[in-house]
């Protein structure tokens, strides 16, 4: 599989810096947020992505980077909102906040080398657009179950989307690196 896992976790490393560097900055501030609304925050992300790469004109010098860096962390959040509900108040100090960041990486990565086996890879073929737009279907997937309140019939939940954003985004940040 390439360097697959070796080029996943260099990107996580980035992220995870991120994370930790906000969580001593803000505390677990997040914590106060319902699962619709870190919906959301990944939705403004990935419709950002998907102008940045539509539009020949950009009003700020930025790429796309530091908004998959947003999905991974806004979607870790979630996983972790998904497993511990929402709080009134911040209650996750950066050692109990980055342990529960670790552990949702983990099971994630799981979930691409299990995908990535039986895909073959296909994704380093793919644009880095598709992978946006497979971002935003996983996103208006994530809203429908949110407004049928969880419940599905025949699909999976409301993580392994989550988990599908995270992957998906990791990998359009190794493209990125790979093809410059």
């Amino acid at each position: 599989m390439k360097n697959t896992s070796q080029e996943y976790d260099s990107v996580i490393a980035i992220c995870r810096t991120l994370y930790i560097n906000k969580m001593t900055d803000y505390g677990s501030a997040w914590r106060i947020l319902r699962l619709p609304s870190l919906t959301d925050q990944i939705f403004i992300k990935a419709q950002r992505i998907r102008s940045l790469q539509e539009n020949e004109v950009r009003k700020i010098d930025e790429d796309e980077r530091g908004e998959f860096i947003g999905i991974i962390n806004y979607s870790i959040m979630a996983l972790i909102q998904l497993e511990l509900g929402v709080v009134d108040q911040p209650d996750l100090n950066v050692e109990k906040a980055t342990i529960l960041y670790d552990t949702k990486v983990a099971l994630t990565k799981e979930l691409m080398e299990a995908k990535n086996h039986d895909y073959g890879e296909a994704w380093r073929e793919m644009r880095i657009s598709s992978l946006t737009d497979l971002i935003l279907q996983k996103l208006l997937r994530v809203k429908q179950i949110e407004d049928n309140k969880g419940k599905t019939i025949v699909s999976e939940g409301i993580d392994a989307n989550y988990q599908d954003m995270i992957n998906y985004a990791i990998f359009a940040l190794i493209l990125m690196d790979t093809k410059e």
